[in-house]
């Protein structure tokens, strides 16, 4: 029998590390499955410092690969998934949460005088919109700040973020894995860090059968990467110039590094994201769970 051909669409890899190991050891084709990656890019500078999200597609500054039909699944903060299934052309929709666990620390330079949230009153912290630096960094700062006294600003991928960080060219910066590491190696401060979910987006070709095949496979890469994840972390790692300076497995919090099971996106969560993201502008209040979310089952 032919195997069934998924593609999927990557940016930051510690989101889709499950994925990536779901194919190293070979998971994918015990299902009878054949899965391409294809990557997606942050960017270019010239949109940097952007203040106002609406200005910046959900799905990026460059061209999405899942829009123009050249992959079939995309995962992401789950923010941003609800935003993208609200703006999608193609029916995309979100069909179950994502396996790893993000997280995004807001990080200032090493000896900068804000070290603690409260100190970013005002000040730019660079994000990328439409992502899961931009979400949570509203999210974090908002449990310590007035909303008009918080600033976000845009400034794309987490290299641009953490370039622009070190370069001095915002005060703070919201990142995720692996430039936390790099950051904390090398001396920057982290002033807040949470955790938080994803979720996957498939087009209306991902049929039932096929997504619960995948899940199965990324079932048994969890268990891989809660057993161990550093046989694995060069994925992470090379995403890191030698220039700035590549951290080595060792170097990795291991607690920062979460996986979970597939799981369908509960109504409950959903409600209290897209109303949180109403109250900001961030969407408009014109959707329903049933018209973004089309739960598939999860066959694990």
């Amino acid at each position: 029998m032919a195997e069934k051909k998924i593609t999927m669409e990557l940016m930051s890899l510690v989101f889709s590390l499950p994925q990536l190991v779901a194919k190293d050891e070979g998971y994918y084709a015990e299902e009878g499955l054949e899965v391409e990656f294809v990557a997606k890019g942050y960017g270019e500078r010239g949109v940097s410092y952007l203040d106002d999200h609406e200005l910046v597609s959900s799905f990026g500054t460059t061209r999405s690969n899942f829009e123009t039909g050249g992959a079939n699944l995309y995962r992401a903060c789950e923010w941003g998934q609800i935003r993208r299934s609200h703006d999608s052309q193609v029916g995309g929709r979100v069909v179950g949460k994502r396996s790893a666990v993000g997280s995004q620390a807001i990080v200032t330079r090493p000896g900068a005088p804000e070290v603690h949230p409260q100190d970013l009153a005002g000040k730019p912290v660079a994000v990328n919109f439409h992502h899961g630096s931009h979400y949570l960094a509203l999210q974090a700062l908002e449990g310590f700040l007035p909303r008009e006294e918080i600033k976000v600003v845009h400034a794309g991928g987490p290299q641009r973020r953490f370039e622009a960080l070190r370069d001095g060219e915002v005060v703070a910066a919201a990142l995720m894995e692996p430039w936390i590491t790099v950051a904390e190696k090398q001396g920057y401060q982290v002033l807040a860090e949470a955790y938080y979910i994803g979720s996957e987006i498939a087009g209306p070709d991902v049929d039932e059968e096929t997504f619960q095949a995948l899940n199965r496979a990324v079932t048994k890469a969890v268990r891989k990467l809660n057993e161990d994840p550093r046989p694995y972390l060069h994925h992470l790692i090379g995403e890191v110039p030698d220039e700035i300076g590549k951290p080595a497995p060792e170097d990795f919090p291991r607690g920062r590094l979460r996986f979970i099971d597939p799981a369908p996106y509960p109504e409950e969560q959903f409600r209290r994201t897209y109303d949180w993201m109403v109250s900001w502008g961030l969407i408009k209040d014109d959707s329903t769970f049933d018209g973004l979310v089309s739960n598939l089952p999860i066959g694990v």
